[in-house]
């Protein structure tokens, strides 16, 4: 399936020589993480608050407890496994053809898998830190805990993940853009482009090849040369490293 597609992306991949990465959530649904927006996504599930709400800001400092029984139980899925969209992307990176990964996803399956350069715009579930002492906890520590994590000293444990009302990280955007704009070849995969500012990184793109895979249509007008509507992972799994 999708012979023609996958001939043409892999004719693009092996005349490239740096190649970036930009994913959102549709590269981590096939390792059976859910994601917020797909008509089955977290958001068109019922809650007693809106999913927007209880991932904000103002709603974790007010109703810390409530925050973490949701976040627990939708965000922190630690069983997940790598996938071969996933997989590629590290082989891509070890053969010296890809030079970043900039993901929208917060699950670390990208490391899991072996990437090294990964710009992680909305944080990782396995980063914890202290509100008071700025004290390490892992996502195991904060998964297992009851109620509001605490640390040693006391102090609320929050996770080191963009929440709405939060800003990026600067020098996390900073290594983004620039991997963007020295890229040759842009491959926007698993996202329906709704979620700015990260969307608007995509407009730094100045080099040869825009190839966009995703199940969907992207909200977000690109003049891709190459749309694959398909599971990220089937295609990319299908790609010869070389």
């Amino acid at each position: 399936m999708y012979e023609k597609e996958v001939d043409q992306l892999q004719k693009i991949i092996d005349e490239s020589n740096k190649i970036v990465f930009f994913g959102g959530a549709g590269v981590s649904t096939e390792s059976n993480i859910p994601d917020f927006r797909s008509a089955d996504g977290i958001y068109h599930q019922a809650y007693k608050y809106s999913p927007e709400q209880v991932v904000s800001h103002s709603f974790f400092m007010l109703y810390t407890e409530a925050f973490y029984d949701f976040y627990r139980e939708k965000m922190m899925i630690l069983d997940a496994k790598s996938n071969p969209a996933h997989q590629k992307l590290a082989e891509l990176e070890q053969a010296g053809k890809l030079k970043a990964v900039i993901t929208q996803n917060i699950d670390g399956l990208h490391q899991a898998a072996g990437s090294q350069k990964v710009y992680e715009l909305h944080g990782s579930i396995h980063r914890n830190y202290c509100m008071e002492c700025g004290r390490f906890y892992d996502a195991k520590y904060v998964k297992e805990s009851k109620g509001i994590p605490r640390c040693e000293c006391g102090g609320i444990i929050k996770p080191d993940v963009v929440l709405y009302e939060e800003g990026l990280d600067a020098q996390t955007i900073q290594g983004a853009v620039k991997a963007i704009t020295e890229a040759d070849t842009l491959i926007i995969g698993g996202t329906s482009l709704v979620v700015y500012p990260a969307a608007g990184f995509i407009d730094y793109f100045r080099g040869r090849h825009l190839v966009v895979i995703n199940k969907s249509q992207t909200a977000k007008a690109v003049r891709a040369e190459l749309n694959i509507s398909a599971p990220i992972g089937e295609i990319l799994g299908q790609i010869q490293v070389r």
